[in-house]
């Protein structure tokens, strides 16, 4: 009895079946669906959702095979992110700034809100959002979205944030003095800027301050127009409430993924693929500003609004000497800001120009 040995021409089509099955199984388009966990308050029937629904048919081209999973609740999306469970997260910056601290330097208290001559400039404002956006979104920028595993894949307006009040007594900072503002656990940031100016920090998350401040545990929340209609707002405001006509910041949806889940050169055109997409998110967060009635809005004196942009940008700069905001993406930021409008008082001034 003897063992027989397969003749060359058997031997070689057995390897290259071998050779053929090992290239397939690690060439992207073998590769397992990509999971990304999407944050949405209002589930799949949010723009949110839709918006990623969109996005995963988009960068079908560009190699990725998307599976969404939607969460309600963001502190979870991002802690099965972290742990493995999904190979991309769309959430806030407040809850990604771990992941990319530049980026999310963006939705630091009072970064891209304009003041000129006592008056909001939205439009300016947007401005300062989108020529941000642009920046990051540049090939130029690719290194700066790099932060260790991680990289951002895109970033999108959320909209202002404003603050909701339950008294129109509570007119300005001074009147705050005391009443409690429902602060997110999550941004330490927060907690401190609020005890700045004399109001009492109440712990919070976005799956309960909407209920607390309609329950009322809070007499102020912060929050973009967007969480009006679904959080009920208009329980907590009352007869006598307010939604003060001044951003606190122009919050940002940020896509954060694992590099070696998705293709090579995945992120510059997913971030490209987001920046598209900038001015049809705008137009949401403006058709969610008219969702509020007219008798809600209340606008700061001009004396106030110039007054809000020293002191936002004086805790700006000292949440960045704590450690909590990224000096680098500020700095990036006061430049865009300065471009937009240079005649604002800080462009002429040494600060947030760390080396």
């Amino acid at each position: 009895m003897h063992t027989p040995f397969p003749t060359p021409t058997r031997s070689l089509g057995a390897w290259s079946a071998l050779t053929l099955a090992a290239c397939l199984a690690f060439s992207p388009a073998a590769q397992a669906k990509q999971k990304v966990c999407v944050f949405d308050i209002l589930g799949t029937s949010g723009d949110g959702y839709n918006s990623a629904k969109d996005y995963a048919l988009e960068m079908q081209k560009h190699g990725a095979d998307i599976e969404l999973k939607v969460y309600i609740d963001e502190r979870v999306a991002v802690e099965d992110f972290r742990t493995g469970q999904c190979d991309a997260v769309m959430a806030t910056a407040l809850r990604t700034r771990g992941f990319n601290s530049l980026t999310a330097a963006l939705d630091s208290v009072g970064a891209s809100t304009i003041v000129r001559k006592g008056k909001l400039d939205m439009a300016a404002s947007i401005d300062v959002v989108r020529k941000t956006v642009q920046t990051f979104s540049s090939p130029k920028a690719a290194s700066l979205m790099v932060q260790g595993p991680y990289e951002v894949g895109g970033i999108a307006p959320l909209g202002a944030a404003y603050a909701f009040v339950n008294d129109r007594a509570i007119s300005n900072l001074e009147a705050a003095s005391g009443k409690r503002v429902a602060a997110f656990d999550h941004d330490k940031a927060q907690a401190q800027l609020i005890q700045r100016v004399g109001a009492r920090p109440v712990s919070a998350d976005v799956m309960n301050f909407g209920t607390m401040f309609n329950n009322g545990n809070v007499d102020v929340v912060m929050a973009p127009s967007i969480a009006f209609k679904p959080l009920e707002l208009h329980k907590g405001m009352g007869t006598k409430g307010a939604v003060h006509r001044f951003p606190l910041t122009i919050l940002t949806y940020q896509m954060i993924f694992k590099r070696d889940k998705f293709p090579e050169g995945y992120g510059q055109k997913s971030r490209e693929a987001w920046l598209t997409r900038f001015d049809t998110v705008i137009e949401l967060t403006k058709k969610a500003d008219a969702t509020i009635p007219a008798k809600f809005w209340m606008d700061p004196s001009e004396v106030d609004a110039e007054r809000y942009i020293n002191l936002m940008r004086e805790g700006r700069i000292e949440m960045a000497e704590k450690g909590f905001y990224d000096k680098k993406g500020l700095k990036i930021i006061k430049r865009i800001r300065c471009d937009v409008s240079p005649s604002a008082s800080d462009c002429g001034q040494p600060t947030e120009t760390w080396p």
